[in-house]
């Protein structure tokens, strides 16, 4: 079976915006988000999500660009360390 592919996507929301903004990340990616947090300092949301491929991990990073509230984001697309 292969590796899930894990991302982070950083969030920088409107003043106000942030619970909006991910609750509708969550609802939408349910399956595939498996936290959105959110946090101090210069992002107000950290998005973790777990995919089986490329095309679906620009699909939710694509959808979180165009939510209503959200000004910049930030993908980190994380590869596992070999012990």
């Amino acid at each position: 079976m292969p590796e899930k592919i894990v991302g982070y996507v950083l969030i920088i929301t409107d003043v106000g915006k942030e619970h909006d903004v991910a609750t509708t990340i969550k609802r939408k990616f349910s399956g595939e988000v498996t936290e959105a947090v959110l946090t101090y300092g210069i992002y107000d949301i950290v998005v973790r999500f777990e995919v089986d491929s490329f095309m679906k991990s620009n699909e939710i990073v694509s959808f979180i660009r165009e939510v209503p509230g959200v000004r910049k984001t930030e993908t980190l697309i994380g590869f596992p360390v070999e012990s």
